[in-house]
């Protein structure tokens, strides 16, 4: 079957099957599984070329693990290594001894008992969060534990992985030492740390100065991709590079555009990864022994939820959190099929456990959608029937205020609003402009604000204020209406240049519009009217009646604004009504 047949069919599979488990409120991941099932050698036989389509759609995780990267800075991962090497160690080795103990008791050898145990005792970082995505529940208190495990899990592959050779023989011919292969792994990544500091940032600003978006896309793929290979031409995991290269860009001011722009990539290969784990699910296994894979699976999934729900109460103090926790990552993970496919080369597992193992794993992702949307429909309302007080809900990280546009105007709202310790995301689309204000400390990101996805990576469902202070009228226009189309929720501040990009802006919709100049030309009047004699309260008087009288001249002249006769018309009317009150003031006063 040619790429393109094979494209028609999984889209066609994708649009057919996402949308109808979504609709039965089993989520997209059974959606892509059971897509993966139908089209696969055990459904349909549409596609039959299970493992390269596999091998392929792995990308679909390393862009995941690299947006979760972005998500994390140095310091905040710093400060989960006691989630991330204390429970995810405890997980680890907890399930990784029982599942062991299990394959002894049904005659394994010890060391294949080790391996299937270590192997099943990993989790699908995809699948879960994934779901937790789904749910807007990785912010949560099980949320948090769960990516914190996920990420030991994935770093402990590495040493499965080397264990390997020490347990068993393999049929290919060793090319180099270990402790060169070790030195090669250790050096690759430090260089992906020292580039990260001090190469990406700059190979970024210079690709941002051509303002083409196609290019920035293309060198964010490339930087994927490139640390991917990189990383796992020395024996190491993909998915850790890319979380590494994610991490080591947190902090830079690109990270919002970034993520803008892996995010449809990362979604379309996520899918892609969840339908060929359904195509690559043997039901010719299934038929012949379904009892005992059956037994199998709910076996896995009953010891890794229980040690995760034991590790859950002791962590999180809360039953509700644990079940969570025990529910979410009580699945097998797709880095299973790796180890247990090395495992029969290096002869320390046999081809027909190794199949029935990838079965195991593949039908326990399946269990993992199920079981937590009847949690979440059936079980979780128990723990929620008791009011909650205001603080039993972890306070949102999610700043209330998006800046977009630092220049003059944007500035000066940044500076009042740190003083005030009110948090803000700010938003520019200059590297030169982002460059200077960073050498005073600012943090601000890359990215053209009136792109959607860029907006959403900004978090601006979550914000409650929109200050629109963009230089250029037609992209502040342009941002506006993206605004007010997919969050509505937000009051916009708009700031206009002059008087026809108040209109403009006006007629959006938007109420809070200050003319750019207004209040600063205002105040130099009033200076100017003192030094010619007017006392203080005389100019500050002439300045509110000519504030008052031209913010209604501008409401009541909107409606005109593109009759030119119309508008001639009225401004002459206004400039004789507002010479008429100041006569009225001047006789006031002199009577």
């Amino acid at each position: 079957m040619s790429l393109l047949h094979q494209a028609l069919v999984f889209l066609a599979a994708t649009v057919v099957a996402v949308p109808l488990f979504k609709r039965l409120g089993l989520g997209s991941v059974l959606g892509y599984l059971a897509a993966g099932m139908v089209i696969g050698p055990w459904g349909v036989g549409a596609v039959s070329d299970v493992e390269s389509i596999l091998h392929f759609a792995e990308f679909g995780v390393v862009l995941l693990l690299f947006l979760i990267g972005l998500e994390l800075q140095p310091s905040r991962l710093w400060e989960l290594r006691k989630t991330v090497f204390g429970l995810g160690g405890l997980q680890v080795v907890g399930s990784g001894a029982l599942l062991a103990g299990v394959g002894i008791l049904l005659g394994l050898k010890p060391t294949t008992a080790l391996i299937a145990g270590m192997g099943l005792s990993l989790s699908s970082t995809a699948f879960a969060l994934q779901l937790l995505a789904e749910k807007n529940e990785l912010t949560s208190d099980h949320g948090r534990v769960a990516f914190g495990v996920l990420l030991f899990q994935d770093l402990a592959v590495i040493p499965l992985l080397a264990l390997l050779p020490l347990l068993g023989t393999s049929d290919m011919p060793s090319t180099e030492p270990g402790w060169l292969s070790t030195l090669k792994a250790v050096g690759v990544l430090i260089g992906v740390v020292l580039a990260g500091r001090y190469v990406m940032r700059p190979v970024f600003k210079a690709v941002a100065s051509f303002h083409s978006q196609e290019l920035f896309t293309a060198t964010a793929l490339l930087l994927v991709v490139g640390t991917a290979a990189l990383v796992s031409a020395v024996g190491l995991s993909m998915a850790l590079g890319a979380f590494l290269a994610g991490v080591l860009l947190a902090e830079s001011e690109f990270r919002h555009e970034l993520e803008a722009d892996i995010e449809p990539f990362k979604g379309l290969l996520l899918g892609l990864f969840f339908i060929a784990v359904g195509m690559s699910v043997n039901i010719g296994l299934v038929r012949t022994s379904p009892l005992l894979v059956l037994a199998l699976v709910l076996a896995l999934v009953a010891i890794k939820a229980a040690v995760l729900f034991a590790i859950g109460k002791w962590s999180l103090r809360g039953t509700e959190s644990a079940l969570s926790l025990g529910i979410v990552i009580s699945q097998g993970g797709e880095f299973a099929f790796v180890l247990f496919g090395l495992a029969v080369q290096f002869h320390v597992m046999d081809k027909p456990l190794s199949e029935l193992l990838v079965v195991v794993v593949s039908l326990s992702m399946v269990t993992t959608p199920l079981l937590f949307t009847a949690y979440t429909r059936w079980g979780r309302p128990r723990f929620n029937k008791k009011a909650k007080r205001e603080f039993d809900v972890a306070p949102s990280e999610d700043n209330p205020v998006i800046i977009a546009g630092m220049g003059r105007v944007g500035q000066v709202i940044a500076r009042l609003l740190r003083a005030k310790r009110i948090g803000f995301t700010a938003l520019d689309s200059s590297p030169e402009n982002i460059d200077f204000l960073k050498r005073f400390g600012n943090m601000i990101y890359y990215g053209d604000a009136s792109r959607l996805d860029l907006l959403r990576a900004a978090r601006a469902e979550k914000a409650q204020f929109f200050v629109l202070a963009i230089d250029d009228v037609a992209a502040s226009v342009r941002t506006a209406e993206t605004v007010l189309q997919h969050f509505p929720h937000l009051t916009i501040f708009a700031r206009a240049r002059n008087r026809q990009h108040a209109y403009q802006l006006l007629n959006l919709g938007i109420k809070h519009v200050t003319r750019e100049t207004w209040s600063s030309s205002l105040e130099m009047a009033g200076e100017l009217l003192e030094e010619m004699g007017l006392t203080y309260s005389e100019s500050h008087k002439t300045i509110e009646r000519f504030r008052e009288h031209d913010e209604k001249l501008l409401q009541s002249v909107y409606p005109f604004h593109k009759d030119e006769k119309k508008l001639t018309e009225m401004a002459a009317k206004a400039r004789q009504e507002l010479e008429s009150l100041f006569e009225k003031d001047a006789e006031q006063k002199a009577s």
